[in-house]
């Protein structure tokens, strides 16, 4: 397996910052976020990851899927604008020849993450997974047109609310059924999912929709900012070697990305967080000989 520098576990780094980070360390992968390619330029992101013979693992994110929920024409028209956002990161994910568009699909209608549920917003989950599907009935075949996988994120239950209405493994690996495994797959993040009593039978139904393995730890307690609750592999909950190994028996080739949301971490020396974080994947990731 191969192990990738998602950009947002050294959050100061920029696109240029990460590039000649990942080549430093001796890392051949790298995960862009849209916000940070922006800000360099695509066109410069290109130019910066080709030259340097990175592949781009993922690119984070799409999704936000969900406005459409809300009533009357406020939903129609945030549908709309989720559709048109959602084919421009398809065609920036396309430019990069990033291996997957990560799509965190969006919380229930009208909830803003990590802000407080504001008077008339929606409380149909059930609905708010309904647009999560029309969506996707529209993005996978650009998405295919372009040769771009849509990589579909489960996020942990507490996310619900405001981030992401698919909160299981199977729920994410059901909704891309109908669809070709190239254009539509699935993102195993072991923050998400380590919990769930079906992971194992999921990742193994996923099979080669497993579009992403993202790695990093579940701290216990949490912070109060849950957002940050994720820590460097060895310093949580996760037993990885055993997802990891169900990951790798279920066909899975790809890079093994680690990204890490946490403020320590992100005050820390990046250098030092590529380090530490290369010898946590060879002693708490990887599986045994």
């Amino acid at each position: 397996m191969r192990l990738s520098l998602n950009q947002r576990t050294t959050k100061r780094w920029s696109v240029a910052e990460a590039v000649d980070g990942c080549v430093r360390h001796g890392l051949e992968a790298v995960g862009l976020w849209r916000e940070e390619v922006a800000e360099q330029g695509l066109a410069e992101s290109v130019k910066l990851v080709r030259e340097a013979g990175l592949r781009v693992s993922s690119l984070c994110r799409g999704g936000f899927l969900t406005a459409g929920g809300l009533p009357g024409e406020e939903g129609r028209l945030a549908f709309a604008r989720a559709l048109d956002d959602n084919r421009r990161a398809i065609d920036e994910a396309a430019t990069l020849g990033a291996a997957c568009l990560v799509m965190v699909v969006g919380g229930l209608p009208g909830v803003k993450p990590g802000e407080p549920m504001p008077p008339g917003a929606s409380r149909d989950l059930a609905g708010a997974r309904e647009r999560v599907a029309e969506a996707l009935a529209e993005l996978a075949p650009y998405a295919g047109q372009r040769g771009v996988k849509l990589a579909l994120e489960a996020l942990h239950p507490i996310y619900c609310p405001d981030r992401a209405v698919l909160s299981t493994l199977g729920q994410a690996l059901d909704l891309s059924l109908p669809y070709p495994e190239e254009q539509v797959g699935v993102v195993v993040d072991t923050f998400h999912v380590w919990w769930d009593p079906r992971l194992f039978e999921d990742i193994a139904r996923a099979g080669r929709r497993i579009a992403s393995y993202q790695v990093c730890d579940y701290l216990h307690p949490l912070p109060e900012d849950v957002l940050l609750g994720r820590g460097m592999m060895g310093d949580g909950v996760i037993d990885f070697r055993p997802i990891t190994e169900a990951v790798l028996a279920a066909g899975y080739t790809g890079d093994v990305e680690v990204e890490i949301f946490n403020a320590a971490v992100w005050a820390a020396d990046p250098d030092e967080v590529v380090a530490t974080m290369k010898a946590r994947y060879a002693g708490v990731v990887l599986p045994r000989p």
